[in-house]
């Protein structure tokens, strides 16, 4: 070795010296929300974000090129990252399902907290109701993802505060970076575990001219939306690390940014008026797939590390790593005993150089219909009846098919798939079979086939509290949601909202008020569904009253519901609730636009 070359190593060898004597160090896990792989500056594919808070932590820090998360979608993504196991075991398939296995499981909060730590987190939750997420291990919270009120146990002062009702007047990412700050200094003192759950770009796309007004120019206002959401979590991660700083807590702080999917660019990434569902702005290139895939571009994810001073910055890991790997690298750095139930890796001794070994011989997904396997520069894909063996290290892009030339690795790979799979609940290669949707993705990304642009939906103008309105007008009027027929629109009105994750037996509420009689309804989607089921729909008939009128339903859908349409008379309606509640009557998701 010569004299130039043994700088470096010695310098990485200090470090993990360094690295290895720490106590108890703090952790940070940022993770943010459809957010493409390419979609970071430092990732070096797009020239048109601005994101250099978070590129200043790659270049202090390593960045993962492979790095994974365990499904493509929110649930399950979210499940196997703060349990630290695989999401399939323990019954999170997807979203839309029971969570009585992850109500099960331990957090990386429980765990922290057994070791001393104060344990906090922000913004998108999305496993179970927010009042409980004080039962898995999150003394501190701050639950707050879109321009609504949330809910919070703490102030933005770091005092605190008696738990409920959250209202303040801050756009949702700001308020998360609040939190964040807030909790750091709130706790300076002792080791701490945060977990800053940013809900962006994910849609409603509800960027405020703050940021938008940093994208000037021609573009797709969806990928202006986008970027616009991703450059405020990039001011919040500043403010992070400013605060960590301030505190003299940089240098025993571990920060993990890592994505909870690919994007979803709904294959034609469609620029539709609005920010409701549909294309995110987010990219996935040049990865192929996107979110509701286990091809590439569905759970490979913008991933990195930083902790200055023990880690060596400036660098690229190339072997896979995946977001199980959070809670065994938090138990480690605990002094926690290693927990054979865990599914990752602790990730220290290999981004010090302690190990120059891969930390994963094999890594494994199933999501419903899909299957999907990694061992080295090999991945087995499987997806429904259709199977495919690619060579990532030549072609991450995921377009040359490989399963005819080596059918010899493809049986070794799907029989190690099989075995693997038989550990989940339930066992087998899928849960389901494929729907159309995931059917039409396939058919696009992995066997080049065309897909026809679907038609324009129906007209919408204007969204409230996360409800869009289509073929119709939707304001506040003196503390009520007023809807009103577009005259120009076709067909009669409605309102929509979606990124729900409600079981399939629900009562839905309305109290509203008409002017004429009308008929009226809730018409709902489930998990897979690329449309509205022409059957998935119950009606009622509203009565012209002075008064507030409330009409209740029962909802029996076949799976979870994702999406849900409150049908209106021609002439509209004055909405004071809309509520759905389980089948005990609880409440699981409420929005009174009287207060």
């Amino acid at each position: 070795m010569n004299r130039v070359s043994l700088v470096p190593y010695l310098v990485l060898t200090l470090l993990c010296s360094v690295c290895n004597a720490a106590e108890r160090p703090n952790l940070i896990v940022i993770f943010t929300d459809d957010h493409g792989y390419s979609d970071l500056s430092c990732q070096g594919i797009q020239s048109d974000l601005k994101s250099p808070n978070i590129d200043a932590l790659a270049a202090g820090g390593v960045r993962m090129t492979s790095g994974y998360v365990t499904a493509p979608q929110c649930v399950p993504s979210r499940a196997g990252l703060l349990s630290g196991r695989s999401q399939n075991r323990f019954g999170v398939e997807s979203n839309g399902e029971s969570l009585d296995g992850f109500n099960a499981q331990q957090t990386i909060a429980e765990r922290l907290k057994r070791a001393g730590y104060a344990t906090g987190m922000t913004g998108k939750w999305h496993l179970g109701p927010q009042e409980r997420i004080v039962t898995h291990g999150f003394d501190d919270v701050y639950y707050k993802h879109a321009n609504r009120a949330g809910w919070a146990n703490f102030n933005l002062d770091g005092t605190d505060r008696k738990p409920g009702r959250e209202n303040s007047a801050l756009y949702h990412l700001d308020a998360n970076s609040a939190a964040a700050c807030a909790f750091i200094k709130r706790h300076r003192d002792e080791p701490f575990f945060f977990y800053c759950a940013y809900r962006a770009p994910h849609v409603p796309l509800d960027a405020p001219p703050k940021y938008l007004n940093r994208f000037p120019g021609k573009m797709p206002e969806r990928r202006r939306q986008a970027l616009a959401m991703i450059s405020a979590m990039d001011d919040g991660v500043g403010q992070i690390m400013k605060t960590l700083r301030e505190t003299d807590l940089e240098e025993n702080t571990m920060v993990f940014f890592i994505g909870d999917n690919g994007a979803p660019l709904k294959i034609h990434k469609l620029d539709t008026p609005g920010g409701g569902p549909g294309w995110d702005g987010s990219l996935n290139e040049p990865l192929n797939g996107e979110k509701g895939m286990l091809s590439e571009g569905g759970i490979r994810v913008p991933f990195v590390t930083y902790w200055k001073g023990k880690i060596a910055g400036g660098r690229q890991f190339h072997h896979p790593v995946i977001s199980l790997d959070v809670a065994a690298t938090a138990v480690a750095l605990a002094g926690l005993p290693e927990d054979p139930q865990l599914d990752g890796v602790n990730l220290v001794p290999y981004l010090c150089g302690d190990e120059t070994v891969a930390p994963h011989e094999t890594l494994y997904w199933r999501w419903i219909a899909q299957a999907a396997v990694r061992e080295g520069k090999w991945k087995y894909l499987r997806g429904g009846a259709r199977d495919y063996l690619f060579d990532l290290e030549t072609d991450r892009e995921e377009k040359r098919n490989l399963l005819s030339l080596h059918p010899e690795i493809a049986a070794k790979l799907r029989a190690k798939l099989t075995i693997w799979s038989q550990e989940l609940s339930p066992p087998g290669i899928n849960t389901k079979q494929m729907s159309d949707t995931w059917e039409q993705y396939f058919d696009h990304y992995l066997d080049g086939k065309s897909v026809p642009i679907p038609q324009p939906g129906p007209r919408s103008n204007g969204s409230l509290n996360g409800w869009i309105s289509r073929n119709s007008t939707i304001k506040a009027r003196t503390g009520v949601c007023q809807v009103r027929p577009d005259r120009k629109a076709k067909h009669p009105p409605f309102i929509a909202t979606a990124g729900l994750d409600l079981p399939a037996k629900i009562t839905a509420v309305v109290r509203l008020k008409t002017e004429k009689s009308g008929g009226a309804g809730f018409a709902w989607r489930e998990v897979g569904q690329k449309d509205f089921g022409a059957k998935q729909v119950v009606t009622f008939n509203c009565s012209p009253s002075p008064d507030w009128q409330e009409y209740r339903v029962n909802i029996f859908a076949s799976g979870g519901i994702i999406h849900v349409r409150l049908l209106l008379p021609d002439e509209g309606a004055d909405i004071e609730l809309i509520e759905f509640r389980n089948a005990s009557g609880k409440p699981l998701k409420t929005w009174r636009f009287s207060t």
